[in-house]
Order: structure tokens, then sequence, then C-alpha cells
């Protein structure tokens, strides 16, 4: 979807309709022009997660010293930003420039929230980070980090690095009958659903991504996870499941535990939880995760982004914050302080001697983006509640993929 065509951006446009659009913002919920500033004040506001305050603030304290813009950054709770975000935009009180994770991108783009922006050389940053900001054809932020899934060892129990995720199984299945480990690999579940995001990189290995892509590379509305792939990975499952591999009882909690426990080779996890690893004393290595079929394993990747308001009345100024968050040495400093990979790949090429996390940049350098799509909401109560009857066994794996494929199809035609 495209922003609303008649909506004004530039400043001069913005000052003459005010009024008007604030009016009408409060009564149907567009979104609403800020306040005109002061003549002569050059002042932003930046809003992100309490997490990373404590970065930006001194990010904007620099850039504050080097081009005499002030920038205010406020923090809020990651759960409660999106919300904030939405609910400043209807009254005019949005900040200016947003840090926040890109698959909020489709509800910020179709509410009018966010304005595009152009990245100076896209080439230099991860592809699935440029893919990521990329919405209608068009980039709509500027990539700061990414996170993703990986395959992390235990290097006191095993050395091998397995080809395939059945190589993996295996070799874990041998120490567990040599009594040197308690689980053969760790993925987490839940009691009552699977976790798609944590199997999506054997998903796609099957061949069966969740939505297709158009010629940009942008997501599409159009399912892709059907089909003989889907069918495949469906019954790959259930063999995980009957060989206990796949447990409802290892949720993310026994996952983190037991690995930190040194009681199991392997676990399939991101780089929020390794910290926890190393002050465990454990020597570990990242590693892609292996595919499990013909094809590549392909994890989601998150990226954390720069998003210019489109209600700002300092878009110049706003751009140029935004924009001076794609250089090295502050993605560097991005990077030092949330564990998590640049997204500008120069910046990763700066961090040789930090092997955990050039392995989680190369665990995610195939990897696909989050779709940010608004269809994308539609898939996952589906998604997850069917993979968790094809690890119980609880019937004929194509059956149930093909009737999860044709609930979300139904839910998508609903609207």
């Amino acid at each position: 979807m495209q922003p609303p065509a008649a909506r004004p951006r530039t400043r001069a446009a913005l000052a003459a309709v005010t009024v008007g659009t604030a009016l009408l913002a409060s009564a149907c919920g567009a979104p609403a022009p800020q306040a005109e500033p002061t003549a002569g004040t050059v002042r932003l506001t930046v809003w992100t997660d309490e997490d990373r305050l404590a970065t930006f603030r001194a990010l904007a304290a620099e850039h504050t010293a080097s081009t005499g813009v002030e920038v205010d950054v406020e923090g809020h709770p990651n759960d409660e930003l999106r919300q904030a975000y939405l609910t400043a935009m209807t009254s005019g009180r949005a900040p200016d420039v947003l840090v926040g994770p890109h698959d909020w991108l489709g509800e910020l783009v179709a509410q009018g929230g966010v304005a595009p922006v152009d990245l100076p050389d896209p080439d230099a940053f991860a592809p699935a980070a440029v893919q990521a900001v990329t919405y209608d054809g068009e980039v709509h932020g500027v990539p700061l980090s990414t996170e993703n899934v990986a395959l992390v060892r235990n290097d006191a129990l095993t050395t091998l690095t397995p080809v395939t995720f059945d190589e993996a199984v295996e070799e874990g299945r041998r120490l567990v009958a040599a009594g040197t480990a308690d689980r053969p690999l760790l993925l987490q579940q839940t009691e009552a659903a699977s976790d798609p995001y944590h199997l999506y990189p054997l998903q796609t290995s099957f061949d069966a991504p969740v939505f297709r892509t158009d010629e940009t590379g942008s997501y599409t509305p159009e399912l892709a996870l059907g089909g003989e792939g889907g069918r495949a990975f469906a019954a790959y499952l259930g063999t995980l499941g009957e060989r206990g591999v796949l447990d409802p009882a290892v949720d993310a909690d026994v996952a983190r535990e037991t690995f930190e426990a040194g009681r199991a080779p392997f676990v399939v996890t991101g780089p929020w939880n390794v910290p926890a690893f190393l002050e465990a004393g454990l020597d570990v290595t990242v590693l892609p995760v292996p595919p499990a079929g013909p094809e590549p394993a392909r994890p989601f990747v998150g990226v954390q982004a720069a998003f210019v308001s489109a209600t700002t009345f300092r878009e110049p100024e706003a751009v140029a914050f935004a924009q001076a968050l794609a250089a090295q040495d502050v993605q560097a400093r991005i990077a030092q302080d949330t564990g998590r990979a640049p997204a500008l790949l120069a910046a990763v090429e700066g961090f040789d001697e930090d092997p955990v996390l050039q392995g989680f940049a190369a665990a995610g350098a195939e990897g696909a983006p989050m779709p940010a799509i608004p269809q994308m909401s539609a898939v996952w109560s589906f998604w997850g509640a069917v993979e968790h009857q094809l690890v119980a066994r609880a019937g004929d794996p194509a059956a149930l993929w093909d009737g999860m494929v044709a609930g979300i199809e139904a839910s998508l035609a609903d609207g």
C-alpha cells in the first residue's frame, strides 16, 4: 500500500493545513502534522526503546556537537513503543525519528507515518537489511543492526561442523548415548504451540518460504509455504518429534538452561542468549543452521532501523540524522552496546576479533527479512498450532499442513 497521495509533504503546505488536518486527525485517526517549530530553532526528537536509550543519547550528543542540531532522545518500553508512536501520530506529537524493528514497517507505511529515505550506498549493507526496510519498492529506513538465529555449538562436547541438520542430530544422539549430554539438540517449543520463528531455517531448506516475493525482492500476499516443499517439511517435523529431537517440554527457558549447564552439544538460538552461555564459562562456536532439506537454510532476519516521520517539519535534519547512523564507526558503537551484528558490511568486518558476532552475521547472510506486510499477522496462530500437532504426530502431516494453508488463505480472504 502507498501512503495517502493527497497528504502534503512540504513544510509550507503543512503549515497551510495544520489546523484543518489536526482537527480531521482527531476525528478519524489519520496522522496529524507536528506543530511548526519556532523560527531559528532546530531541535529533533528521537524515540527508541529503553535498552538502546543510553547508546542513542551518546550518539545524539555527538551529532549535536558536529552539526549544531539539538537532538532529544526519549526511551519507551519495547512492547509499548510502536503503539506510542501510532498514537502520537494522530495528535501531531510524533518524534522526528523512530528507532525500531523493521517488521513494524507495513503498519507504519499503511498509516502514512514514515517517509522514504535515500541510502547513499545500498550495496554497502547486508542484502537482507536493505530488503527489510524496502516497502512497495521504496526504502523507508536506515538499517542499523541485524539479528537472527544460528546453531550454537558447545565446543567442549563436540567440534563437529554439521553440513546437514541430520548430522547435528546424529552427533547429539551419539553424545546422549555416551552419557555426556541429556538432549541431542535444543530447539525451543511450547506446551501449546511450536515455534515457527526458530524452525524457519529448516522450513526454507524445503523451499517453503512463508510468502512469495516480487521482482524487487519485496514480499507479496501470496503464500508460498504450501505444495510439495511444505508437505516435505511437515513430514520432517513429525520425524523430529518421533525421535525426541523436538519436545514441547523444551521451552525457551529449558533450552537456555540445559545448554548453559553443558548438557547439549547444539542449540538453535539468537544472540540474546549467548552472553549467559559465556558467563557460564562455555566455549561456543556460532554456525549457520544447516539445512534439513535440499535448499539452503534461511533464517528470519530482524533489522533495527531508523525511520523518519512523514509529518516532521524538520525533514532535512531528521533525514541527515538517520543517514549519519549509517557511518561505520556509529554502527560499530551500536553493535558493541547491543551485541547485534551491524547492518553495514564494513562494520561487520571490523569485528574480526569477535567470533560470536561474526558467526551470527554469517548465519544471517543469506537470511530472509521477517515479513512486514500486514498479512503476516494472519499466519502466526495457524502456523505454530499446526507445527505443534506435527511434532506431536497428531495426524497425517500432509493433511495437517494443507489444512493450515487453507485456513490461512481463508483468513486472508476475509481480510
